[in-house]
């Protein structure tokens, strides 16, 4: 230990659990007849467009790409993303309602900071994303839990009922991370509506939208007049365009909010990556079609996972399932979600996340990132999960 003291907001918080779920198999071999099935953290499967990376290369040899951009992020890029996200929700988003991130949890913390302070409440839906949870750990700020549902959507009643004098933001994550669930636009407008109500910030994280299964806009805020007054959407460029590393993402929010926002980002980053900008501002303008196939893949490949999930023969059973995600209630009852998830790497050469890192009472279930695996490699994870069902 150091020589001193530390920040106890911080000794707090568990430890990531993908470097922690990753380090259980590090320095280990496997072989080409039975590879490791890293369903661990959510990556794409495949690589950016090739003309992404092109764009990239001679964009690398400008030196102006080495440079600061503005604060809330290349103009170009905000006033693309604003067209896209105008279309794309049938709605109205102005480039000044846009600020660039460096990725969207990034975009998350940030909006948090904007809202909230030490001792305030904010409302997470039960399974939560664990990094939401970890940011507001060190932040010193409250969570509220609304219970999971495993056999239908959330309740409204469930999230009213939570919202006390404390409470910033209620924060809802469709297509969900970890369950793969989509919200329904009613359910949307109707926290919407609560936050409106109460005077509270609805947060919705949207990194997962381009691979929602429902056609049409995901919700209709966007369409409202006044949606900036209580809406902060998060926004991710990384999934979309297989760019994880490049870390784009965005906050969608009132100008006046975006106003206090660069106050914050200015002191965390200055500006997020050129470069990364550059690219999404790529993907924005010149890859719809390739966005709008790998989506289709994603889409065939949830299917085929529940397919194969419907194997008489297996006993874990799907909780729920889409975009990139499937929530998984493993069958071994009494035992902790950690001790399952370890055995499944150690002996079976499956990692995956336990279900107790997305919050309480979710010590049944297993989150699988299957975007990770080509769709041929799914039959053969549930092959391995059969065969770990004897003891």
């Amino acid at each position: 230990m150091p020589g001193y003291a530390i920040n106890p907001q911080i000794q707090q918080v568990i430890t990531p659990p993908i470097a922690e779920v990753q380090g259980w198999v590090d320095g280990r071999c496997f072989s080409a007849e039975r590879p490791l099935l890293d369903v661990c953290q959510a990556v794409p499967s495949y690589g950016p467009a090739a003309s992404l990376l092109e764009h990239v290369a001679h964009k690398l040899r400008d030196p102006a790409s080495a440079l600061y951009t503005d604060i809330l992020g290349l103009p170009e890029l905000r006033t693309a993303l604003a067209q896209h996200l105008s279309q794309d929700y049938a709605g109205e988003v102005d480039a000044g309602q846009v600020a660039i991130t460096a990725g969207c949890n990034q975009a998350f913390c940030v909006a948090i900071d904007t809202v909230a302070q030490p001792g305030d409440e904010v409302i997470l839906l039960l399974p939560y994303y664990f990094n939401h949870y970890m940011w507001l750990q060190m932040r010193g700020i409250r969570s509220a839990h609304v219970p999971f549902n495993p056999d239908g959507p959330p309740r409204l009643d469930d999230v009213a009922c939570r919202i006390s004098a404390a409470t910033r933001a209620i924060v809802l994550i469709t297509p969900n991370n970890p369950t793969g669930i989509e919200y329904r636009p009613d359910f949307v407008a109707g926290a919407f509506d609560l936050a409106q109500a109460h005077g509270l910030a609805l947060i919705i994280d949207e990194t997962y939208k381009d691979f929602r299964t429902r056609t049409g806009p995901p919700h209709a805020l966007l369409q409202r007049a006044d949606w900036d007054s209580n809406l902060i959407q998060l926004h991710s460029f990384s999934k979309s365009y297989a760019m994880t590393g490049y870390r784009v993402g965005a906050i969608v929010a009132g100008e006046a909010f975006n106003h206090e926002v660069e106050k914050v980002l200015d002191n965390l980053v200055i500006c997020p990556s050129h470069i990364g900008q550059l690219a999404a501002r790529y993907g924005l303008e010149h890859l719809e079609s390739w966005r709008r196939n790998k989506a289709d893949l994603l889409r065939d490949r949830v299917s085929r996972l529940r397919e194969c999930f419907a194997c008489d023969d297996l006993h874990y059973r799907l909780a729920s399932s889409g975009a990139y995600f499937a929530y998984v209630r493993h069958p071994f009852a009494g035992q902790a979600a950690p001790a399952v998830a370890r055995r499944l790497a150690e002996e079976f050469s499956v990692l995956c996340l336990p279900g107790s890192v997305f919050g309480p009472g979710q010590d049944a279930y297993l989150r699988f990132a299957f975007a990770n695996l080509s769709a041929e490699y799914i039959p053969q994870l549930v092959t391995r999960l059969i065969e770990s069902q004897s003891e």
